[in-house]
């Protein structure tokens, strides 16, 4: 038996999903409120930030969390309201709220969170950049409750 995708795993370049108009207003925006942050990571972070909403639309239950510098990308798009509105309306045909967890455990841990989201953004189709999902130890980046901005585990 074969099983066709819709396209080939980890192929599709999630920038493709974002307007290159509004990609660059996003990355302009993550620059001018992290100043660490050259813009040509925050290119790849605007890109990685559609990967992960478009793959967690496509599965909506799963328990997916995005690194600590997908998360910059995700509440920088949230404050741009009209064009994250129009995104996840195309990609979801919902929109797609941030909901902080904390309170909640993350289901198997940080670690099997960060791989559920890098499996899912790969069966998407959309190619994954490594380095935004590790810390600079190789370790996940998020925190044990899945919001970079949770008390806990800090």
């Amino acid at each position: 038996m074969t099983i066709a995708l819709e396209r080939p795993v980890g192929t599709t370049l999630p920038g493709t999903l974002v307007d290159p108009e509004v990609h660059e207003r996003l990355a302009v925006r993550i620059t001018k409120d992290h100043p660490e942050i050259d813009v040509p990571t925050a290119r790849r972070i605007v890109s990685q930030t559609a990967a992960f909403l478009a793959a967690g639309a496509r599965e909506p239950g799963q328990f997916l969390v995005p690194s600590a510098l997908v998360d910059i990308g995700w509440h920088t798009w949230i404050l741009h309201t009209v064009d994250y509105s129009e995104f996840c309306q195309r990609v979801a045909g919902r929109f797609i709220h941030h909901v902080p967890t904390d309170n909640e455990p993350v289901p198997g841990g940080p670690a099997a969170a960060r791989e559920r989201t890098l499996a899912a953004i790969r069966a998407a189709g959309y190619t994954i950049d490594p380095d935004l999902w590790m810390r600079a130890d190789g370790d996940c980046s998020q925190c044990h409750q899945g919001c970079t901005d949770s008390p806990v585990n800090k």
